[in-house]
């Protein structure tokens, strides 16, 4: 049992020490021991009285987006400061990229809140934050604009039809929003009967190309000041009109409308976007010479989408679990915004929320369709390297922070690009190139992302068997049934492998690296690396305890008279011989299995010891 000083316990219970002192003499603290003159308390005793018996935890905002019901009714981590770096320097378009996940809803209501000018009193939402300690300068700022805020990101549709249709009530919604338009006295006739075409749904595309251009106009005239533009997310329609086939319709619809939002208008005070990658070559933001852009090379603002080390482990501390800081670390931590190591907020909060039991959350909160076609396009070199940053390698590329959707499937190479900019990499090492872009040392982040990693983009690029035959690799494995796992792997390759694809052994190991990264929830693949006196081919080490681990070698040949049983026999010395199981054996596994295998074409035998 862990236990606490007097102290130590006093700061936990939020009480002084004199007061535990009493307690524990009083046997109000249950497990309390005397240890010499002083007393010691178990670390999960919580006793009646203290402020954290009176006071239950908040719970956390999972899924939540409204910047006022995180901060009323959850824990909240406080980003507030981000009022204050954009005031310090009042960018008139301000551009944030980053993947999926990582707060930027959230981020941009609170933006709203702050700045909208409201009939209720929201400056209640801020006074017991960091942003309202900054001073009398960047309080001025709160309750002072009006706002239009837009969010795209559930405009996810098969036709352009249903996403304008999508888009235009987005924009009926937000023009409804200010009421207060419909009868101003302040704007023209000409203006309100606009207002009304578009919250009745009966404008042109004209009208809705020029609604924000529009409304902010008419924002200015009725409360004097220009007005702050914010939308959310603004390139999911971009995304989904590459994937569905009416990417020219709505990249030509948005930049007139933003064209009118953000270039050269009189009555934009300040204007926010977010979403996932920049999409500049577009030419949607054509011309706008006030945009500031801020993708995750970039250290301004970095440390505010995702979360920092220490608000982790404040977090883990506020919820009783502070010795989860070692997991959590190699889960969900890795990435690097700028110059701020940055967690996985969304991982994070559902990993404490569920107990602090690890999994890869992560997965599955987006569309991973876009993964799927530019790694349909990759070349035999750029799938070799894709393996090995799942085996745990780094890999040095040219990063493209302007990559666009059309080109990702026309210059291969481009994946690595979207992978990092999506959260899928992180950047080991940056070196700014003159065209003001980047040459990056990239890797797979942490363990989850390992996990997401080979289900969403390893298993795109590699020959995917029946889900019956892959279960029985995956059974034949763990019960270590070779005959089974022999079997299994011929009708995969009867499946999957064309006789000319099957060349040598680099294109079968390749193979079985795909099928081994299935186990990966238990087992870290890896494949070429030193151990004993030699370079072993595959090692599956286990990540749960008495799991046994395994190191596979493998042999190829075209020799049709060649003796399969042989070669793989062959295989099995090998390992023996080049005492590959070395480094398993110094890491503490316990149990090791050697697997040899030998190919040729469909053909495979199987030994074991």
């Amino acid at each position: 049992m862990t236990y606490l000083t007097i102290h130590e316990a006093a700061a936990k219970y939020e009480l002084s020490s004199r007061r535990v002192q009493q307690m524990c003499k009083a046997g109000e603290i249950p497990g309390a021991v005397k240890n010499g003159r002083a007393w010691k308390v178990p670390e999960d005793a919580v006793p009646e009285g203290s402020r954290k018996a009176e006071k239950p935890r908040l719970p956390l905002p999972v899924g939540i987006s409204s910047y006022i019901e995180a901060v009323s009714n959850y824990y909240y981590v406080d980003k507030t400061l981000l009022i204050r770096d954009f005031i310090d320097t009042l960018p008139k378009v301000s551009l944030i990229t980053r993947p999926r996940r990582f707060g930027k809803t959230l981020n941009m209501d609170m933006l709203r809140v702050y700045f909208e000018k409201s009939e209720r009193d929201t400056s209640v939402y801020f006074q017991n934050k960091a942003i309202w300690a900054c001073g009398k300068h960047y309080r001025s700022f709160q309750g002072r604009y009006p706002v239009i805020y837009l969010s795209f990101k559930d405009v996810k549709y098969n036709a352009w039809a249903d996403a304008y249709k999508d888009i235009s009530e987005c924009i009926a919604a937000e023009y409804a929003r200010h009421a207060e338009l419909a009868d101003s006295s302040a704007c023209s006739a000409m203006e309100k009967a606009c207002y009304q075409r578009i919250v009745s749904g009966t404008h042109d595309e004209v009208d809705l190309s020029r609604s924000l251009s529009m409304l902010s106009a008419m924002l200015r005239k009725h409360h004097g000041e220009a007005a702050v533009i914010i939308i959310d997310e603004y390139d999911t329609p971009i995304q989904q009109g590459h994937l569905n086939g009416y990417y020219r319709e709505v990249v030509a619809f948005i930049r007139n409308l933003f064209s009118g939002a953000f270039k050269d208008n009189p009555n934009l005070a300040y204007g926010f976007l977010t979403g996932i990658l920049r999409v500049a070559k577009e030419s949607i933001f054509s011309g706008m010479n006030n945009l500031k852009v801020h993708t995750i090379m970039d250290s301004r603002f970095s440390s505010y989408f995702g979360f920092t080390e220490n608000e982790i482990s404040e977090m883990l501390r506020y919820f009783g679990q502070p010795k989860k800081m070692t997991e959590i670390r190699e889960w969900y931590n890795g990435y690097l915004f700028g110059n701020s190591e940055i967690y996985n907020p969304w991982s994070v909060i559902n990993y404490v929320d569920e107990g602090c039991i690890p999994k890869a959350f992560w997965q599955s909160t987006g569309s991973n369709d876009i993964i799927g076609e530019i790694a349909s396009a990759a070349t035999p070199d750029i799938t070799k390297n894709l393996r090995k940053l799942m085996q745990g390698e780094s890999l040095t590329t040219y990063i493209d922070t302007d990559v666009i959707y059309p080109r990702v499937k026309e210059n291969p190479f481009s994946i690595y690009s979207f992978l990092l900019l999506t959260g899928y990499l992180k950047n080991a090492e940056i070196v700014p190139q003159a065209d003001g872009n980047y040459m990056c040392r990239v890797e797979i982040p942490n363990r989850e992302i390992s996990l997401v990693y080979s289900r969403e983009v390893l298993a795109k690029v590699s020959p995917k068997p029946a889900q019956s035959t892959a279960a029985a690799i995956q059974q034949a494995v763990f019960e270590r049934d070779f005959p089974m796992l022999q079997r299994s792997l011929e009708t995969f390759l009867m499946q999957t492998v064309s006789y000319f694809d099957s060349s040598d052994e680099a294109f079968y190991q390749g193979l079985m690296i795909g099928l081994c990264a299935a186990l990966n929830n238990c087992y870290r693949v890896r494949s070429n690396r030193e151990s004993g006196y030699g370079r072993f081919d595959i090692q599956l080490f286990p990540m749960i305890e008495n799991l046994p681990g395994f190191l596979i070698e493998l042999k190829a040949t075209k020799d049709k008279a060649a003796d399969l049983e042989v070669l793989s026999s062959e295989a099995l010395d090998q390992i023996e011989e080049k005492r590959y199981v070395q480094e398993m054996q110094e890491s503490g596994v316990r149990e090791i299995i050697c697997i040899g295998m030998a190919f040729r074409g469909k053909e495979v035998a199987v030994r074991s010891k």
